[in-house]
Formats: C-alpha cells, structure tokens, sequence
C-alpha cells in the first residue's frame, strides 16, 4: 500500500503508539488527523507535530463519533482509518465479586470494540469511494492468550480479532478494495503496560512494523511476542498461558 499524500485519522493520537504513529506517517509523506478524549493531550500533540489536524472526540460516545466523521468529511475525507485507541481496567480478581467488574468490562468494550464498528461504519462508504483505502485495527498478543491481570481486556481483543477477520471477508465478498490490516502488538511501552511481568517493546520499533507490513500489503501484522505467543497457542496452548500469566503477574490480582 502507498501512504505518501494519504490521509490518516488516527484515533488514540495523542499519546503512547498512536502519537509515534503520527511521527512515523508524516515521516511517509501522508497527512494525518487525530482524535482523543484529552485536550491536553491533543494540544501537545499539536505542538510537536504543528501540520496535524487534532479533533477531541471520544470514540464511545456516539454524538462525539458522528460530530468526528462531520469535520473530517468536511475537511475532504481520509484514506485510511487507524482504530488505535484502547483501555484496559485496573487488575482485579472475579472471584470476588465487585460492582466495578461490570463497570470496567463495560467500558473496555465499548472503547475497545463496539466503537471500532461505530467509526467503521461511519467511514465505511468514504473509504469505498477512494482510489486505496485501509482500516487498521488494532487487535494485541492477549487475542491470542488471556491474562488473569484484564480478563475483559482480552476478551475485548479476541472479539476485535474476529471482527477484522469477517470484516475483511465480507469486503472481497462484495469485491470492495478497502484493505483490512490487524495490527497484534506485544507488551509495548505504554501506561496500559505498566505492572505488567512481559518483555516491552518501544512503540517506536511497532510502529515501524506497522508501517513495514503495510506498505508489503501484510493484512495481519504480529509484532514480536505476538508472534511467538500466536503459534505457541496453537501447538502448545498451556505454555503459551504460563508465558502469559506468569507468577509475578498473578500475585497483583485485587478483590
């Protein structure tokens, strides 16, 4: 796929991967937009990289998704939708029940999942109607293996796993050109990483893979331990589980 003059909205943008992937696109020759619940956020965003569009949007709510899709319509439209923002709720164990297990859980989908489809839909015949276009989802290595530490954190990526894979089924079926990446990273170097016992990778060097895979039209790009966890679940499930779950990351379990 070529990026040089495309337009990207990236959701998530202000901060962590999705404001490297800001850098590294603009560093590609493509224009970008991004969009975040933080004006702070935003605004240091903007400061950093001054030819970015930044719009304060939260991706849950659907008054703030359709107001986003009504500014950069009227900006002239985007190629390609990177659904990089995600949540994952403090640790907490189920076995104690809790009133703040369905609240979390609530909200890591809705964030995680249900407004990946929200803003899909809504770009969905933008996108069709461009020359090349692509959704870039962003799925994780807990897809394929749950920690104990944010049950409904990975429960949320698997479920955005399939969703990308029908996704882009459905759009050969109806022989759309829209390309469907899924981006799996590993642990990477961010505040939702933070007590987690796992190897950490830079979001400097995943988005480089990011980019790398789209570029070579690579529709499901596993990023480090993403890949070794991936074909480990499939052959060896239980060692990819204690891989995940190790000791360490089980003792910091609340009630």
């Amino acid at each position: 796929m070529k990026l040089k003059d495309k337009t990207v909205l990236i959701t998530g943008g202000g901060s962590g991967i999705g404001l490297e992937a800001v850098k590294q696109f603009l560093a590609q020759g493509a224009k970008v937009i991004i969009t975040g619940r933080n004006q702070d956020k935003l605004d240091a965003a903007k400061r950093l990289h001054p030819s970015i569009t930044a719009i304060n949007s939260d991706v849950a709510n659907q008054d703030d998704a359709q107001a986003l899709f009504a500014q950069v319509k009227a900006m002239g439209g985007i190629d390609i939708l990177y659904n990089n923002a995600g949540v994952v709720g403090k640790p907490l164990n189920l076995g104690s029940p809790s009133a703040k297990h369905l609240n979390d859980a609530q909200n890591e989908m809705n964030i995680n999942y249900l407004a990946v489809i929200r803003l899909n839909n809504l770009f969905m015949d933008m996108l069709k109607a461009r020359a090349e276009s692509a959704i870039i989802n962003t799925t994780s290595i807990l897809s394929y293996q749950p920690i104990n530490l944010a049950p409904t954190y990975s429960a949320s990526k698997v479920a955005l796993r399939f969703y990308t894979d029908s996704l882009r089924q459905h759009l050969a079926l109806i022989r759309s050109k829209v390309k469907v990446f899924e981006l799996a990273p590993p642990a990477v170097a961010t505040d939702m990483a933070d007590g987690i016992d796992a190897k950490i990778m830079s979001p400097e060097v995943l988005v480089a893979k990011l980019i790398a895979g789209l570029k070579a039209d690579n529709y499901t790009i596993r990023v480090g331990d993403a890949k070794a966890i991936y074909y480990l679940s499939r052959f060896i499930p239980s060692l990819a589980y204690k891989l995940v779950n190790t000791a360490k990351n089980n003792s910091t379990l609340t009630a």
